[in-house]
């Protein structure tokens, strides 16, 4: 199989929808995406965007995707990538494609001079954690993510 990667086109932005659903069926959270072509092409490619994409093709067809942006580390005083999603079809798992995908966003992220190259993943998907652990990443469990969305997120910025 020949794995290629490229740059995300506002043109995938279907191709795009259809993986980050795909993703969130399979986190169990299917019900909680909201994202359609239209935001993802404006959020994405759309002007003043900080997000960037590709697209994962195997033999020319799309096999999965990653999304990032930069982050900042005011202990480093460098800007850091942000793996917001990555995700390869069911077909194309064991391949070693997700593998090529971290190892193409950490090639990004020394070629821009950033201090990190960090990520999230749901503590009960071992196949994921695994092939973390099996490119040398160091899970951060001294640390617990902490969000605010929503009518919570809406509520606490109005308040007084």
């Amino acid at each position: 199989m020949n794995f290629t990667i490229r740059p995300a086109t506002p043109e995938d932005a279907a191709t795009i929808l259809g993986f980050i659903t795909e993703l969130a069926v399979y986190e169990k959270a299917g019900h909680e995406v909201e994202a359609t072509e239209e935001t993802i092409r404006a959020s994405i490619f759309g002007d003043g965007s900080v997000t960037e994409a590709v697209i994962l093709e195997a033999d020319g067809k799309p096999a999965g995707f990653a999304v990032w942006f930069h982050s900042y580390s005011t202990w480093q005083a460098k800007n850091g990538l942000y793996l917001e999603d990555l995700y390869v079809s069911p077909d194309y798992r064991g391949s070693g494609a997700g593998k090529l995908l971290l190892k193409h966003l950490a090639r990004i992220t020394v070629e821009r001079g950033c201090g990190r190259f960090e990520w999230s993943v749901l503590d009960w998907n071992e196949p994921a954690i695994r092939v973390y652990d099996s490119i040398g990443a160091e899970p951060q469990t001294e640390w617990i993510r902490y969000r605010l969305s929503g009518e919570k997120l809406e509520t606490f910025a109005r308040a007084d």
